[in-house]
């Protein structure tokens, strides 16, 4: 499992085995089962997460009992709640397995003492909070300015991963549409 991560990094970044040692000396690892809960809705987010396998999803539940799907996060991707790790408020999300998952987890402490003692991770880490940002706008811009057509088609094109491994109604909550629109664009448009 550790040697996943351990590509990851390798392949973003020069680092001594050493540093890697100390890296991997502060990780733990986490199996969930599907549907099984990584963070619940009220609980404070303490940890740096780390998707080994599987595919888990962040979510919230609104007064009417409907999802709203935030994020996905898959292999060599990164989950969790930052405002609630960097505020230490209660989580609005909950955090879930959509497949049976294995996660590495690192303590927040660790990974500040990380990014205090290894450069390449620090220069790593800044690199992911850049790109994550960027995606983070995009996806504004596609949420307020799309079509639920090109909404679709925007996640096909940016996440052609997920396409077939997510259920269609979790995409449809992304898309931020209903089942029944989705639905009805795939019929339409034969966009699969």
């Amino acid at each position: 499992m550790f040697d996943v991560f351990i590509k990851y990094i390798t392949d973003r970044v020069s680092i001594s085995e050493k540093e890697l040692d100390s890296i991997i000396s502060v990780c733990s690892i986490k199996r969930l089962r599907r549907k099984q809960y990584l963070l619940q809705e009220g609980d404070i987010w303490k940890l740096i997460a780390f998707v080994v396998k599987g595919c888990l999803r962040t979510y919230t539940v609104d007064e009417q009992g409907l999802e709203h799907i935030n994020s996905f996060s898959i292999e060599n991707w990164w989950a969790g709640d930052r405002e609630s790790l960097l505020t230490g408020k209660p989580s609005i999300y909950n955090i879930d397995a959509v497949e049976d998952s294995e996660i590495l987890l690192i303590t927040h402490e660790n990974y500040n003492m990380l990014l205090r003692e290894i450069p390449a991770f620090n220069q790593m880490v800044t690199d992911i909070h850049n790109k994550s940002f960027i995606a983070a706008q995009k996806r504004i811009h596609i949420a307020i300015s799309y079509t639920a057509e090109q909404k679709y088609s925007a996640f096909l094109e940016t996440y052609p991963q997920l396409a077939n491994r997510i259920p269609l109604h979790m995409v449809a909550s992304y898309l931020g549409i209903t089942p029944e629109t989705l639905s009805r664009i795939r019929k339409l448009t034969n966009i699969k």
